[in-house]
């Protein structure tokens, strides 16, 4: 074939591509909070489909300054931005994070989409637009077409919940009622104003940097402590994410190695009653982690250490909590709870544990 020819097929396969209608088309984002540009999507999905399916991102996580809205909350600024009729035809299905495993985020997706669509896998395109590396899963998916439409309006959600989490209202040209309902009645809850309080928090801390050359990245370590089943937490004493469980672990100094970070900062918050030598020769493995976005503080790279301690027929290592822990304690692995658990500790423990 000659390269005119691959032209004009490619041309007439865009064209045939781009008048294409679905049975399903799949949203896939977060949606925090849904916005016009969000609604600009399921706009051109209602009209290029019979049914659109929400996929509504970080589910089952804590509210945080990233995630304040659960998949409930979306679900409704979502159905309610339309009419009844047009309600009945998209389906919002939480879908669960699944941070440093594509692999089981692939899963989720494709028990997400099957959950509406049962035993059928063909007539489903996935359609977005690829603003920027976090909307790469458009291509993640060889058997469904991808679908792009264009930005609208270079909307973002992130600006839009920041100065909503400070205080401001949302504008009717960058959010539909639907939303701002549902933002008006959460601004009235307890957990609006903590999320507020966190947001000056993190404001304030920000604002120490703002001098600095370049934005600082700052490195941590953190203690994944097994025994019998049992995971170490504590739960956290400050903000961010006071309340909720986590490693115990914190911020290197300048004069120490990775590890002895890991080490002091379990002590200082545990206490843990196993001797050193005992516990530095029980670090089973290592492994970073570094997704841009896993901390409200800015960008932080955490170094996690893996420790398996031997079963022991006088029970538990004693633990009580200190320095930035309200409290230390022994957890069934079989009782942790995504809801609880504070950044991105959740898929650190499920990484290196292999949950």
């Amino acid at each position: 074939m000659s390269e005119l020819s691959e032209q004009q097929s490619d041309k007439q396969n865009l064209d045939q591509k781009s008048s294409k209608h679905y049975r399903y088309l799949v949203f896939i984002g977060r949606f925090q909070p849904f916005h016009a540009g969000h609604k600009a999507v399921i706009d051109e999905a209602l009209k290029r489909s019979d049914e659109v399916i929400m996929l509504i991102g970080s589910a089952n996580l804590p509210r945080s300054l990233r995630n304040p809205f659960s998949v409930a909350e979306r679900a409704a600024m979502i159905k309610d931005a339309y009419s009844e009729e047009e309600a009945a035809r998209i389906h919002c299905v939480g879908l669960d994070d699944a941070l440093y495993n594509d692999t089981r985020w692939l899963q989720y997706v494709q028990a997400g989409v099957k959950s509406v669509t049962g035993d059928l896998q063909t007539d489903i395109g996935l359609i977005g637009h690829s603003k920027d590396s976090s909307s790469y899963y458009l291509s993640l998916f060889p058997n469904w077409d991808s679908v792009s439409v264009p930005n609208y309006h270079n909307l973002s959600a992130t600006p839009i919940r920041d100065s909503y989490l400070m205080g401001a209202t949302p504008t009717p040209e960058r959010t539909p009622e639907s939303t701002r309902n549902v933002l008006d009645a959460f601004k009235q809850t307890e957990d609006y104003h903590q999320l507020h309080e966190e947001a000056d928090f993190i404001d304030k801390y920000k604002r120490q940097w703002e001098s600095a050359p370049y934005p600082p990245t700052f490195m941590t370590a953190d203690a994944l402590i097994v025994q019998s089943g049992h995971i170490l937490l504590v739960e956290r004493r400050s903000m961010p994410g006071r309340g909720l469980w986590a490693l115990p672990g914190g911020f290197l100094n300048p004069k120490e190695t990775l590890f002895d970070a890991c080490i002091r900062e379990l002590r200082e918050e545990t206490r843990l009653k196993v001797p050193e030598p005992v516990l530095r020769g029980s670090c089973h493995s290592q492994h970073t982690f570094d997704d841009p976005y896993r901390s409200a503080r800015g960008r932080t790279i955490t170094q996690a250490f893996y420790f398996q301690l031997k079963n022991d027929p006088k029970g538990l290592p004693k633990v009580k909590g200190g320095d930035d822990a309200t409290k230390a304690f022994w957890l069934p692995l079989a009782e942790l709870d995504a809801k609880m658990m504070f950044e991105d500790h959740y898929a650190i423990i499920t990484k290196m544990v292999g949950l």
